[in-house]
C-alpha cells in the first residue's frame, strides 16, 4: 500500500480533486524532460511539465515478488519536446522514467507513483509508445563474466586499456558519395589496411548526424574507401559530412596480440580446451602430444 503526503491526503479525502498525471524522463545524456496530461504547464522539483504534449499511459499495477511490473506511454511526436530524430537516435534507450499523481492546484501535494526505464520503443506516423519497464527488470539480466574463448571487455575500456586516441587506431575522413543511410564512399583513410576499421565506431561530427555514432560492418581499401555500417542513420549522409572512425576487434586472441599488441590484457579464456579436446584420442606421432606447451 502507498503512503500518501498528509497533504495530498487531505486533498483527496474532500471529494473535490484537481489532480494530473506527470512524466519526468532522463536521458543517459542527461538531459531531463517533464510531461503533463493538464492542460497548463506545471513546475516542481526543478522540472517544467509541458503541457498538451499527448502523453498517455496504460494502468499501473504493482505485483508481489520479482515479477516485472511494465506499462506502457504514448506520446505525439514534436519538435519542441520529443524529437523523432533523437528517438531514431537511440537518445531515449534506457532513458530513467519518473510517473508522478499530482495536485495541479498545488503541485507541492504529489506521488511518486512509478518510477523505471524506457525499453520498446515502437513509432507509428507521427507519434510513439514506449514500454516502462519496472526497476525489477535488472534482475533478469545475466551478470558476471563466462567462460569463452573470445575477450569479453570493450576495446578501449579500462580492462581492455587500447588507448584508441592512438593515430594508429583513429581516423578522421570525409564523405565522397552516399548510397545509402548506412553505405558511403570517403577520402581521408587510404593509409590504413582494408578492414582495419570494422568492428569498429564511426562518429559523424558534421552534417544531419553530428555528434551520432554508428558500429562499422565493412570497411573495403580502395579508390575511394567503402564503408558500410551495421544500422542506418536517422539522418541524411551527404557528401562533405566528416566523421572520425577507431579501429575495430573480433574479439580473438591473435587479434588482440598481433593487432593491437595487448595480448596481456585479453579478457577471454583463448587456451580453454574445447569439445574437440574432449573427444580427442591420442594418435601416435601427433605432435600435440609431444608434451610440449601449448601457449608459445
Amino acid at each position: 500500500m502507498k503512503l500518501l503526503p498528509p497533504a495530498l491526503q487531505t486533498h483527496l479525502d474532500t471529494g473535490t480533486t484537481t489532480l494530473a498525471w506527470c512524466w519526468r524522463v532522463t536521458r543517459r545524456d542527461g538531459v531531463v524532460l517533464g510531461f503533463t496530461d493538464h492542460d497548463r504547464d506545471l513546475v516542481f522539483a526543478g522540472t517544467t511539465f509541458a503541457a498538451a504534449t499527448g502523453f498517455t499511459a496504460s494502468e499501473i499495477k504493482d505485483t508481489v515478488g520479482l515479477a516485472v511490473d511494465d506499462l506502457e506511454v504514448e506520446s505525439a511526436l514534436s519538435a519542441d519536446s520529443l524529437d523523432e530524430h533523437d528517438l531514431a537516435a537511440g537518445l531515449y534507450d534506457d532513458a530513467q522514467i519518473e510517473i508522478w499523481r499530482v495536485n495541479w492546484a498545488d503541485p507541492g501535494q504529489r506521488v511518486l507513483m512509478r518510477s523505471g526505464s524506457i525499453g520498446e520503443v515502437r513509432r507509428a506516423d507521427a507519434a510513439f509508445t514506449a514500454e516502462v519497464r519496472g526497476l525489477a527488470h535488472y534482475l533478469q539480466q545475466p551478470k558476471g563474466r563466462l567462460f569463452q574463448f573470445s575477450c569479453d571487455a570493450d576495446l578501449g575500456d579500462a580492462r581492455c586499456t587500447v588507448d584508441l586516441s592512438s593515430p594508429a587506431f583513429r581516423g578522421t575522413g570525409t564523405v565522397i558519395a552516399a548510397e545509402s543511410l548506412r553505405r558511403f564512399t570517403c577520402l581521408g583513410i587510404e593509409s590504413f589496411l582494408g578492414g582495419w576499421f570494422a568492428r569498429g565506431l564511426l562518429t559523424f561530427t558534421t552534417g544531419a548526424n553530428a555528434g551520432l555514432a554508428g558500429e562499422v560492418r565493412r570497411h573495403v581499401f580502395s579508390a575511394p574507401t567503402e564503408i558500410e555500417l551495421w544500422h542506418e542513420m536517422p539522418g541524411a549522409i551527404l557528401p562533405g559530412d566528416a566523421f572520425t572512425v577507431t579501429a575495430g576487434c573480433d574479439k580473438r586472441f591473435s587479434t588482440c596480440r598481433q593487432k593491437f599488441s595487448n595480448g596481456v590484457n585479453f579478457r577471454g579464456f583463448p587456451h580453454m580446451p574445447g569439445n574437440d579436446f574432449v573427444a580427442a584420442v591420442a594418435r601416435p606421432g601427433d605432435p600435440a602430444n609431444d608434451g610440449s606447451p601449448r601457449v608459445r
